[in-house]
């Protein structure tokens, strides 16, 4: 491997599916389990998500860590359960040595902290959060820029029921922009109106055409993007306002953001192997007709992705 590949930013994909795991064969080659993406940039490990994958990413991390001690920061987008349910099983939360840094936006009515001790209270769990070896440490974020060491992380509200940011992580070798559930902002009125999420004391939406104005610079030239593409255009008619984007739309912001290289995530529960395939060729037909110069691929559980590579390569 050359010295620029050996120390650019990698991207591996522990979960890529939305709303509920789907193990399974017909779910075999993209994979069942729930949102989790990890980084390693400039000597940190970001992890973005805590759904159902996070369990095989820790298992992964004690392999590897052995005895010694983990120190990493985890990114939570949102406190639905397919982003947190899998932080009860992660493995490097039950040894001392470990560090775990938590960074998140409060809930529309509870705070980040609490959300996360709840699902692990009893009766839901048999170990609560507070009973955790780990250092854990819950920043609630109050500013849409921050810092993990020499990694500069901006964040973004993005158009889903409740409360939920898009990151954008930016590396010494390029940036990665993470938007795992997001609805097109042109809906964002009707979405208000029927999920009263307008006064939520957090977050003030403008104009759902500044909205989208604001998303694109927000994505713009981004290297990797990676986005909810959860239905077909056929599939969203009947979801309007469920906080998910058509595969049509994510192709469009992806474009009129010139970013290199679009992921499709958040796979819909009901969509097999062979869905995924055909989202896939129909944005990248779409991708062609535009004339755009963008790479399109689906996030595969157990993928790899070297930023700048050409391609996404399976895992051993």
């Amino acid at each position: 491997m050359s010295d620029s590949l050996a120390s650019a930013a990698r991207i591996k994909f522990w979960g890529v599916r939305g709303s509920i795991p789907t193990p399974g064969p017909s779910t075999v080659r993209y994979g069942g389990n729930t949102s989790c993406v990890e980084i390693r940039a400039d000597g940190e490990i970001i992890v973005l998500d805590a759904g159902s994958g996070i369990r095989l990413l820790g298992q992964s991390l004690q392999r590897e860590f052995g005895s010694e001690p983990i120190n990493l920061a985890l990114l939570i987008t949102h406190t639905h359960w397919d982003h947190i349910q899998g932080l009860p099983f992660f493995l490097p939360a039950y040894s001392p040595n470990n560090q775990i840094r938590v960074f998140g936006y409060d809930g529309t009515r509870t705070r980040l902290g609490e959300i996360l001790a709840d699902q692990m209270a009893t009766p839901f769990f048999p170990v609560s959060l507070s009973e955790l070896p780990g250092k854990i440490a819950i920043e609630e974020l109050k500013e849409m820029e921050f810092e993990i060491g020499r990694v500069r992380v901006r964040s973004k509200f993005l158009n889903h029921p409740g409360v939920c940011v898009g990151y954008r992580v930016y590396t010494s070798t390029g940036s990665i922009a993470f938007l795992p559930d997001n609805e097109p902002f042109e809906q964002l009125e009707e979405q208000m109106r029927n999920r009263g999420i307008e006064n939520n004391g957090v977050r003030q939406f403008k104009s759902p055409r500044d909205e989208r104005a604001d998303l694109v610079e927000f994505l713009r030239e981004t290297d990797v993007l990676i986005l909810d593409a959860q239905y077909t255009d056929e599939e969203y008619q009947a979801h309007l306002g469920w906080g998910h984007g058509s595969i049509s739309s994510v192709v469009s912001l992806a474009a009129e953001a010139d970013a290199k290289r679009l992921i499709l995530f958040h796979h819909d529960p009901n969509h097999d192997d062979a869905m995924v395939d055909r989202m896939v060729d129909k944005a990248r037909m779409q991708i062609a007709q535009s004339g755009k110069s963008l790479t399109v691929e689906a996030a595969q559980e157990g993928s790899e992705l070297i930023l700048n590579s050409p391609a996404l390569v399976r895992s051993a």
